[in-house]
């Protein structure tokens, strides 16, 4: 069973790219800098007035800018500058096919030209034109690295579909394009806490370790990096470290049941029953009518024998979800160990058929049936375990060679505890 879930990220998204603001700011320095030194009496007319229409249009007055630019085209007409500020100033007046017209003529006449590029894109973002706005801002950012608009633009694009994709079940898609958003922007706090989760989904824990220390070097305190940096501790087994981020998230949040539970966890793993027990009755004290701190009060009444307190633990976390199929496998697990085969066979029988990726399920059951002297199906079910902890391991290999392709001799992380 997976940790308790917290409440989604209050962080703020934006939830569109405010394209017409960014023309403008774009406009506005696009010809800061004099060009004026080395050219020709024409040329610096040209540039004159192209710094004229960059000026109208930072300053709104778009009659002007659009004065200034037909001056400089009717003399040249191959002024790809020139062409790219009409562009702009088409956009700023709703005219978005003519805009188009004009950057993609601006780009033929100048296909280095960043600018361009980074407005076409922008535009097609507006547009809703994902796929085509994802290459211009590509390859304006491969002709200038420098580009913060079409950075932050294509950033935004990629997490989107991230999510997405993650939303969807399409986890190696989510990766990949959080990735790819990650290379564009490392210290964009979001972006990391965003791979950390992805990550962590897929049992990547060193690269989800990684992604939430970066969110929290970005953004300190940050209570979801704080309780999920503990859960990929967790995964990887360092029990203490993992210990050390949940006691940090209670001060953060001490109202929260989660962390209280997630705690416990940690000291559950470190062998320190009576404390793990202590965490698990705050949790419940804060959300009594949760099953999450039952369950793993359970456990460690499973674990050091006492049964009957075990039984009764499972039956409130059953009572209230029947189809808990973690729940079900325990208590599978508690008739098995009283030697109540029939009735474990029929709970691991449940569990399965509420979930049929849990391999311990699978285990006892299979234990059971020998226990039964059904051999056929003991040995069907210990298979299926077996094949499922060999196709886990097998696919988390295949997701860190997506990953991190370089080191031939990665190990994997861990197997299912």
């Amino acid at each position: 069973m997976s940790l308790v879930r917290v409440a989604d990220r209050d962080r703020s998204m934006h939830s569109a790219i405010h394209v017409s603001r960014v023309f403008v700011l774009v406009a506005a320095f696009l010809f800061a800098r004099s060009f004026l030194s080395a050219q020709s009496a024409n040329r610096q007319s040209a540039t004159l007035h192209l710094q004229k229409a960059a000026s109208g249009i930072s300053a709104g007055q778009l009659d002007l800018a659009e004065k200034e630019l037909q001056s400089v085209l009717q003399t040249e007409p191959e002024e790809y500058r020139a062409l790219d500020l009409l562009g702009v100033v088409r956009v700023l007046q709703h005219q978005e096919a003519k805009a188009e017209d004009l950057f993609i003529e601006a780009v033929q006449k100048e296909p280095d030209f960043a600018a361009a590029h980074a407005h076409l894109g922008l535009l097609y973002l507006k547009l809703a034109r994902t796929d085509d706005a994802v290459r211009e801002l590509r390859k304006t950012l491969r002709l200038d690295p420098n580009r913060s608009d079409a950075a932050d633009a294509l950033v935004h694009v990629l997490e989107q579909q991230a999510q997405a994709a993650s939303e969807s079940g399409r986890w190696d898609q989510a990766l990949a394009l959080i990735s790819d958003a990650r290379k564009y922007a490392p210290e964009n706090a979001d972006i990391q806490y965003e791979f950390g989760l992805i990550a962590l989904h897929l049992s990547l824990d060193e690269d989800a370790v990684g992604a939430f220390g970066q969110t929290l070097k970005l953004r300190p305190n940050d209570a979801l990096a704080v309780y999920n940096l503990g859960r990929a501790f967790m995964e990887l087994s360092k029990f203490d470290e993992a210990r050390l981020q949940f006691a940090a998230y209670i001060k953060i949040r001490p109202s929260d049941p989660s962390g209280y539970c997630a705690l416990g966890m940690t000291l559950a793993a470190l062998q320190r029953s009576s404390d793990a027990r202590e965490q698990f009755g705050r949790s419940i004290a804060l959300a009594p009518s949760q099953t999450e701190s039952y369950y793993r009060l359970a456990l460690l009444d499973l674990g050091s024998g006492d049964y009957a307190t075990a039984a009764q633990n499972l039956r409130h976390v059953l009572d209230r979800e029947p189809n808990n199929a973690a729940a079900l496998t325990a208590l599978g697990r508690v008739n098995f160990e009283q030697k109540r085969y029939p009735e474990a066979v029929s709970l691991l029988a449940q569990a399965v058929a509420s979930d049929n990726t849990l391999r311990q399920a699978h285990y006892y059951l299979g234990l059971a049936f020998a226990r039964l002297g059904r051999k056929q199906e003991s040995s069907e079910q210990l298979e299926i375990g077996t094949r499922l902890e060999h196709e886990e391991t097998q696919r988390r290999r295949t997701i860190l060679r997506i990953v991190e392709p370089s080191p031939p001799d990665q190990p994997g992380p861990p197997t299912e505890k």
